[in-house]
């Protein structure tokens, strides 16, 4: 933790919410004193009240250690190139149309790269009343089953989950182009163009 950094983020944030260093200091039972020494880079915040001044300005510990906020450039976001975050341990599914930094049960996420399917391994497709009607054979089992179907056009993302001991079974609008994007809980995420 670089003193002088992290002393000028703890400065900045307190400022951008409009609170003096005294009215910081009593929401962490700390002195004033202590406060104007970690802006002025001469001491850091002790490791057991990080936790604290993550949560009052509503950022990540790791953020505060680095001593910097970094913030992703604006993009627009073609729903086709978005980002899968699967947590292995309760499932959860986040997106993203850009870099994110993503943590779940306390772990950091990496974006999943999904993997073209090959022909034995593509969803089957039929068109049923102006809807693609999705199904397959994969194993639908408590421990090795495709846990979410998505369908993303350059502007749209419909994200569809799916519970083991299920058949896969899934409907979603005809449109003309798009990604079809998978994610099977042994073997990681595929995709097949439509």
């Amino acid at each position: 933790m670089n003193c002088t950094k992290t002393g000028l983020l703890i400065a900045q944030l307190r400022k951008d919410k409009n609170i003096t260093q005294k009215q910081l200091a009593d929401m962490m039972h700390i002195s004033d004193r202590t406060i104007s020494k970690w802006e002025r880079g001469m001491g850091t915040p002790d490791v057991s009240l990080l936790t604290d001044i993550a949560d009052i300005f509503n950022i990540n510990i790791e953020t505060l250690l680095n001593g910097e906020i970094i913030n992703n450039n604006i993009i627009g976001g073609n729903m086709k190139k978005i980002k899968y975050y699967i947590c292995k341990t309760c499932g959860n599914i986040i997106t993203s149309t850009g870099d994110a930094a993503v943590s779940c049960c306390d772990k950091k996420l990496t974006a999943q790269s999904p993997q073209k399917a090959e022909e034995h391994e593509h969803l089957d497709i039929e068109t049923i009343d102006n809807e693609l009607y999705i199904t397959s054979n994969h194993p639908m089992e408590k421990d090795h089953y495709i846990s979410f179907v998505a369908f993303s056009t350059g502007s749209q993302l419909q994200l569809i989950k799916q519970y083991p001991e299920w058949s896969l079974q899934v409907r979603i609008p005809h449109m003309k182009h798009g990604l079809l994007v998978w994610y099977c809980t042994k073997h990681g995420l595929f995709y097949q163009h439509l």
